[in-house]
């Protein structure tokens, strides 16, 4: 059976973040994920983990200045200090929250450098956080972005990862595919999936067009779902989307899911 991680950046956002972990134990949520968690000490986080019995699945590496509009520094010559110093970061938060795998984002496009010049960047720094990572049995993930949500990212398809993950050829590095981003610039959900079967190490969700609840939209998660489960799938669904309404109101499908 499929484990859902619910997005704490995302969902439950109707109360402060640190009270969002009980809302997600009390929905029947079994893990948890969400952007950044870095403005809260990893010691408070660690104990609202164990007081609602929830595992971190996932969470992102410092990734610049998000208010300012940066969506992460690995692709970024001349921030190499910066993403070390992140790296080093990350790594205390995920030993502390017992999370086994952090996302680096590659941040976008820039006028001042080649395609190439930020290609061979984010390269080195994936090598770096993967083999720093490594020495603790924490994977590292790459995720392709649409170009819709996110214009000028560095990374956005599939096959873009694919490539990548050959050249940065680190044995803990991984893709986050997300199913959301993946249909908007790719289709072919299914036989993606089972082209990437062993690329991936965490799964993402949510209904498109509009990234709401996965039981609406063109997607036909509950098929997905029971796909995956066939063919073994022992990873997370993490639930990154905004809730239509009030995040209890829309859950429905997660009840159905875990019949």
């Amino acid at each position: 059976m499929a484990k859902f991680a619910a997005n704490l950046s995302m969902m439950f956002n109707d109360v402060p973040f640190t009270e969002r972990f009980a809302r997600a134990a009390k929905a029947g949520f079994k893990g948890i994920e969400y952007l950044f968690p870095y403005e809260v000490a990893a010691e408070e986080l660690a104990a609202l983990l164990k007081q609602h019995q929830l595992t971190q699945a996932l969470f992102n590496m410092p990734a610049g200045n998000w208010a300012a509009g940066e969506r992460g520094i690995a692709s970024m010559p001349g921030r190499e200090k910066e993403f070390i110093e992140g790296t080093q970061i990350a790594l205390k938060y995920a030993l502390a929250l017992n999370c086994k795998q952090v996302h680096a984002m590659a941040g976008k496009l820039h006028e001042q450098f080649t395609p190439e010049q930020q290609r061979e960047c984010y390269i080195k720094n994936i090598r770096y956080a993967a083999d720093v990572m490594a020495e603790r049995n924490i994977n590292v993930l790459i995720e392709p972005i649409n170009t819709r949500d996110m214009p000028g990212y560095f990374l956005t398809t599939q096959h873009q990862a694919e490539t990548l993950l050959k050249e940065i050829d680190r044995q803990n590095v991984f893709i986050q595919l997300d199913l959301y981003h993946c249909q908007i610039m790719e289709g072919d959900l299914l036989r993606t999936i089972e082209r990437l079967w062993g690329k991936f190490s965490h799964i993402q969700i949510a209904s498109v067009p509009e990234r709401h609840e996965p039981d609406s939209g063109e997607v036909n998660y509950p098929w997905l779902f029971n796909k995956l489960d066939e063919m073994g799938y022992q990873g997370w669904l993490g639930c990154e989307y905004h809730p239509a309404g009030y995040t209890e109101d829309g859950l429905d499908w997660l009840t159905k899911a875990q019949k």
